[in-house]
């Protein structure tokens, strides 16, 4: 399974935010920014303070995407 973080940099946009506003307001570093931006797995405790700021849960922000499906291949 892939992580797709496409919902948040969604609700940035809506909310008029840049990636560095996200990171001042929710508390996150550069580096988890970075791993944002790269769809890569980040602690849930960062999720936990993104959805805070941003008063969502987390299956707004995120999506968990199966490479099989993605591939067109039937399990």
């Amino acid at each position: 399974m892939q992580i797709d973080y496409s919902k948040l940099w969604k609700i940035l946009i809506d909310k008029k935010l840049n990636k560095t506003q996200l990171k001042n307001i929710a508390g996150v570093s550069t580096n988890v920014i970075a791993k944002l931006g790269r769809n890569e797995p980040v602690a849930l405790e960062t999720l936990e303070k993104i959805c805070s700021c941003l008063h969502c849960n987390i299956g707004d922000i995120m999506d968990f995407i199966d490479s099989h499906t993605q591939q067109g291949e039937l399990e």
